[in-house]
């Protein structure tokens, strides 16, 4: 064999590897969106107790990111087709600009995600799946932990078809953005983490919730405040009906609350308010006339005339696993909108982090007082 025969096959080699190596690189990148949707759903079909699938996966490789479509998650025993989780949109990404403070952390943006509990899905005989399951298997899906998060047009029901009517008490556009997830920074703040958010609820009603939080804890610290302000109060007759057997011709219905959490002892309270409620339609019946007349009574009696506000205020204390509502307190609220000072439809901002942190500080020194006298 010739020398110039030689340089030429070498030539030819030389050419050839390189180009079956970008061919089976393209091959591969062609190939990874139906890869990484086989093990998604390797993951949901393993899920005990759920089923579950995705539709499709994206991939874009320059900006270190994959969209995930179509992902939904039900009971396996639920009765109705009604998906429990359906995400039809979820871009999960590099935050690019968390490396310059050292941390590689992901963000997620969720398109109009929907969580809907249909009761009777949810309490059906049989083994009861872990909770625990479904939340760990989705969080497995983001490779990197997560400091960014936000959701658009979102939707959260709670619905109970077999009432009649059928419940349905839903908050609708859901937006929302929590951020600094990974404390990158401001690491020095005890709550270094925001959250904010904003929704329409089940008769119009404006919802906002904004706070701040420390979610690296293993029982979260938060500090948040809690408004729903002007829902059209008939949107309730499902419930009320159901539940209470009345219904109102007119009125709005507003709710505020703040809570606390410091070392896992809570502190807060919510309180509801009805404003120029009137309950006895011409519709009703002779029985259903004479109970909301009956509850219209109390009704009347316990409203703060001047307002024509029905309110009361519920103090929520305790550690997380004895959770206590203050009962006779939240009576003596009631009476207290009504005969001495009105409830403002207005978040009170008498719930400061610092309280549950000083009220846990002292839970904790009381026990371990009292642990002290046994042993000695």
């Amino acid at each position: 064999m010739t020398t110039k025969k030689k340089r030429k096959r070498f030539k030819k080699k030389r050419y050839i590897i390189p180009a079956l190596l970008v061919v089976a690189i393209i091959a591969f990148r062609i190939y990874l969106p139906t890869l990484v949707k086989n093990y998604v759903n390797e993951v949901l079909a393993d899920l005990p107790g759920y089923y579950g699938q995705v539709e499709d996966i994206d991939i874009s490789l320059l900006r270190g990111a994959y969209v995930i479509n179509g992902l939904y998650l039900n009971k396996v025993t639920a009765k109705t087709q009604v998906p429990f989780l359906k995400f039809p949109k979820n871009d999960i990404s590099i935050e690019w600009h968390s490396l310059f403070d050292g941390k590689v952390v992901s963000e997620i943006i969720m398109t109009s995600p929907e969580i809907i509990y249909v009761l009777e899905d949810q309490e059906t005989e049989g083994e009861e799946p872990n909770v625990d399951d479904w939340t760990k298997a989705l969080t497995d899906l983001v490779p990197i932990n997560i400091n960014h998060f936000e959701i658009h047009d979102g939707k959260i029901a709670f619905v109970q078809l077999q009432a009649n009517p059928n419940i349905d008490l839903q908050f609708n556009t859901l937006e929302l953005i929590a951020d600094n997830l990974r404390n990158v920074k401001e690491k020095g703040r005890v709550l270094p983490s925001l959250i904010s958010a904003t929704a329409v609820s089940i008769g119009e009603g404006k919802v906002s919730l904004n706070g701040s939080a420390n979610l690296l804890k293993e029982i979260p610290d938060i500090d948040i405040s809690f408004a729903l302000e002007d829902a059209n109060v008939t949107a309730l007759n499902d419930l009320t009906r159901h539940y209470a057997g009345i219904d109102f011709k007119s009125g709005t219905f507003g709710l505020y609350s703040e809570v606390a959490i410091a070392d896992g002892y809570l502190k807060g309270y919510m309180k509801p308010l009805l404003t120029n409620s009137k309950l006895i339609s011409k519709e009703d019946g002779f029985l259903g006339v004479l109970w909301e007349g009956f509850v219209g009574f109390f009704k009347f009696v316990l409203k703060n005339q001047s307002t024509d506000t029905l309110a009361t205020k519920i103090p929520i204390e305790g550690d997380l696993n004895t959770v206590d509502v203050g009962v006779w307190k939240t009576i003596g609220n009631i009476f207290g909108n009504a005969w001495i000072k009105a409830f403002k439809g207005v978040v009170d901002d008498d719930i400061e982090f610092k309280d549950a942190f000083k009220d846990a500080k002292e839970k904790t020194d009381k026990k371990a007082e009292r642990q002290t006298k046994k042993t000695s």
